[in-house]
């Protein structure tokens, strides 16, 4: 009687499947909550088979931090520098968002991965195409990714989303005092804030042209 002998296939342990592992991990725990270990369990491996392709857990980090890079549109030489940049900015909020643990650490690592350094050299080179000289670059490169990075930490850490949930934090932020005391505060909640459809969100693109605005009426200059 012929015996068949099922034998489960092990999908192969690559550097690509480690990082992408790793950035769902992140994604759902954050990064406080990834190590070797329970990427190791994750894979499926003991934790010593993942340093056969990446020497350490920094390593994991700077492999996760260009995969974020790479979900980043680049901006387009020859599109207008405005409309690039400001097509670059929304991509990268929506990234930033979709990735919380990476806001604070996509221009921390000192070891840049290929997609970390592409991005950085298509973003200077379209504003040198545009007419930016180096310090003027610099300015651009400064404002621009302060406020993205900062809005982006803004709306992830902001204790609500809906106008229910914004009515029921105010609430509980002035019970203990008389709103006579902060009558501003307690006019901009009610007649803006908690309007219907009112989105913090939104405000992001506003200020996002106000700085290229900015930018061009200081460009000539440069």
């Amino acid at each position: 009687m012929a015996t068949t002998t099922r034998t489960r296939r092990r999908i192969p342990l690559t550097r690509e499947r480690v990082l992408e592992t790793a950035l769902r991990l992140s994604d759902q725990g954050g990064i406080e909550a990834l190590s070797m270990r329970k990427l190791g369990q994750a894979l499926g491996v003991e934790a010593m088979a993942l340093y056969y392709h990446l020497a350490n857990k920094d390593e994991v980090l700077d492999g996760i931090v260009d995969l974020v890079f790479a979900e980043i549109d680049l901006p387009v030489i020859g599109a207008g520098w405005k409309t690039a940049m400001r097509e670059r900015a929304i991509s990268l909020y929506d990234v930033l968002l979709r990735h919380r643990w990476a806001i604070g650490m996509m221009e921390s690592r000192t070891n840049p991965g290929p997609a970390n350094l592409r991005h950085h050299d298509a973003v200077i080179g379209n504003l040198r195409a545009a007419g930016f000289d180096s310090a003027m670059v610099a300015h651009a490169y400064s404002l621009l990714d302060g406020y993205i990075y900062g809005f982006a930490l803004t709306k992830v850490t902001i204790p609500f989303e809906t106008p229910e949930e914004v009515e029921v934090a105010t609430h509980r932020m002035l019970e203990p005092f008389p709103l006579k005391e902060y009558p501003n505060l307690a006019a901009f909640v009610s007649e803006h804030v908690m309007r219907p459809g009112y989105d913090y969100g939104e405000e992001f693109e506003y200020g996002l042209d106000l700085i290229l605005d900015g930018l061009e009426q200081a460009r000539p200059a440069a």
